[in-house]
């Protein structure tokens, strides 16, 4: 595989830094690993394509990590996913508000982990931006990405903002389930407060827009929306 991508793995539990390693170089990437944020410091962070990061470490956390990074013009557009075992809205909010581009709790699937790496980097890609449709199509479903427009049979339906950017969302990750917490981080802007609620109430008005296709975005009770294609 020419080019591979670079992901380093920062946590200070071993054993799941070398399963890691061992599972994404199975599937063609190129790992690294680090036991703490200070460990990964002394690396050329600038080499690596995407980072995997623990929450709770030693002296310095992955947030703090990760706020530090995003400070540095070098490290600053370097994706991340954070990998932690606190599994509260607060800090899936606080992850994503610094900049994270997926939140994955603990415990988890090394499969799950896999499809959400695969899917960061394809969407955040260099390759992917410049050569990136310019629409997502689902059978007689169309997102214009330019003209941000929806379309249904070949008919035009006005969409909000929110509404376009949350069925963006789920189309550009179908089968994943995305919590109430995860789209409004993703969709809202961080000082604006948002009820779960207001997530319900946009996707019930999303579903009625798309008429035949409503049936495909789908609730799991407990855990959010997803898009079944």
């Amino acid at each position: 595989m020419a080019n591979k991508r670079r992901i380093l793995v920062v946590d200070d539990e071993q054993d799941l830094c070398e399963i890691l390693k061992f599972n994404l170089e199975t599937e063609g990437y190129e790992v690294e690993t680090a036991d703490s944020a200070e460990s990964a410091l002394t690396l050329d962070l600038t080499t690596f394509d995407l980072l995997l990061l623990d929450v709770m470490m030693g002296e310095m956390s992955g947030f703090a990590l990760a706020k530090h990074l995003k400070k540095q013009d070098d490290t600053k557009d370097i994706p991340i996913i954070f990998l932690t075992a606190r599994d509260t809205e607060n800090d899936t909010v606080t992850g994503f508000n610094l900049g994270a581009d997926d939140y994955i709790s603990k415990p988890f699937s090394i499969r799950e982990v896999i499809v959400r790496v695969r899917a960061v980097l394809r969407r955040t890609s260099k390759e992917s931006d410049e050569h990136q449709p310019s629409t997502i199509n689902y059978q007689g479903l169309e997102l214009n990405l330019d003209k941000k427009t929806v379309s249904v049979d070949g008919e035009p339906v006005p969409f909000t903002k929110t509404e376009f950017e949350i069925l963006r969302t789920l189309l550009e990750e179908s089968g994943r389930v995305f919590s109430r917490q995860e789209l409004i981080a993703k969709i809202w802007p961080a000082d604006v407060f948002v009820l779960d609620r207001t997530v319900d109430v946009n996707i019930t008005r999303l579903r009625k827009k798309i008429g035949r296709f409503s049936k495909c975005i789908v609730t799991r009770l407990g855990f959010g929306y997803f898009f079944d294609a």
